[in-house]
This record gives structure tokens, sequence and C-alpha cells, in this order.
């Protein structure tokens, strides 16, 4: 868990783990809906047993210094991440991982500079 302006997030990495641990019949999709030289959009669709969690997350190019090279990968740990609160796991309060809350507060940050 990291904590984030006095409130704890649980990351990407720690909602798979609990997947891994919880889950044997598991599967993880993702698609990508858009890529230009704007946007990235995807989704990822989450498989546990016979049911299906979707998540989808949108990354601006250059956005970030991370997204001048890698907002696909971004997008896609993002997705994979609401997928995953939307199955319950991980989730303390908040569907929002630390990794996005931690990419919002950077936007933000970049846009006051």
């Amino acid at each position: 868990m990291v904590q984030i302006n006095g409130k704890e997030y649980v990351t990407v990495a720690e909602r798979l783990e609990k997947l891994h641990s919880e889950h044997e019949k598991v599967g993880i999709e993702t698609e990508v809906l858009r890529f230009d030289e704007e946007i990235v959009l995807v989704k990822a669709i989450l498989s546990i047993d016979d049911k299906k969690f979707v998540g989808h997350a949108q990354e601006v190019i250059g956005s970030s210094e991370v997204n001048s090279t890698s907002a696909l990968e971004n997008a896609e740990t993002s997705a994979v991440g609401r997928a995953l609160a939307f199955a319950g796991l991980g989730v303390n309060g908040s569907i929002a991982s630390a990794d996005e809350i931690k990419k919002a507060e950077d936007r933000s940050r970049l846009s006051f500079d």
C-alpha cells in the first residue's frame, strides 16, 4: 500500500498478487481501442471463473515524462488495475489505484508549472 495525501491506496501490482493468491482460474485480456498521436485508450477484461470485469484507461501521449515513451503501457496497467478493483480486489475505499492517483497528481503539477 502507498500513502498519498494521508490516504492509503493499493498498487496495481498488489491487486495482481491478491488475484493470483486467491484465484486459480483467471485471465486478463487487453485491447487497444485508440492509439494515435494524441491519445491511447485501453480496455482490460478480467475473467475470474465465469465472471468478467472490465476496466478502461486513457493516457495523453506526451502529457508526462513517462507518457512520452510509455503511454500505452501506462494505460494498460491502469485499465487492468480498474478491472481488478471492479472485481473487488485491493479496494481500500477507492477504485483508483495508487498508480492512478500518483499519475493524476503528476499531471496536476505539470499543468501549474
